[in-house]
């Protein structure tokens, strides 16, 4: 290899390395996997849907935004945003990411629950997510 196309090469690299756009590192039936290797049991859709459609004492429930199923377009409850769908057979970038996978489950478990959720409550809603289908 010619020292230019070294360069070249080294050059692509870093730029890749750099570049704010992230690939996929994960998918949803790896997180539910991860999660469910946590949680120490599969996650079990029924449980998850349950989950996901009930009010924990708070004002919100999961399905205040992201809609019941959520398999279309949400919309933040108290901002308005809209949120893409949440089912990964709906959005083939839902839980591609693992960073805004935690990010978000931080964030969202928090405004729900007033807490984290639990690995099993990660592993449950991810089995409902995952069994929902077009």
């Amino acid at each position: 290899m010619t020292p230019l196309r070294t360069l070249h090469l080294a050059a692509l690299c870093v730029l890749a390395a750099f570049n704010p756009s992230h690939a996929a590192d994960t998918t949803a039936a790896q997180q539910l996997a991860h999660w469910g290797a946590q949680a120490g049991s599969p996650g079990n859709a029924d449980k998850g849907k349950v989950f996901f459609t009930t009010r924990h004492g708070g004002e919100w429930s999961c399905a205040s935004c992201h809609g019941t199923p959520p398999t279309a377009q949400g919309k933040h409850a108290s901002t308005g945003k809209t949120i893409a769908p949440l089912a990964p057979a709906f959005n083939p970038k839902a839980f591609t990411d693992t960073a805004k996978v935690d990010k978000w489950f931080r964030r969202n478990c928090n405004d729900v629950l007033s807490r984290e959720c639990t690995a099993v409550e990660k592993a449950d809603v991810l089995a409902y997510l995952n069994a929902l289908k077009p």
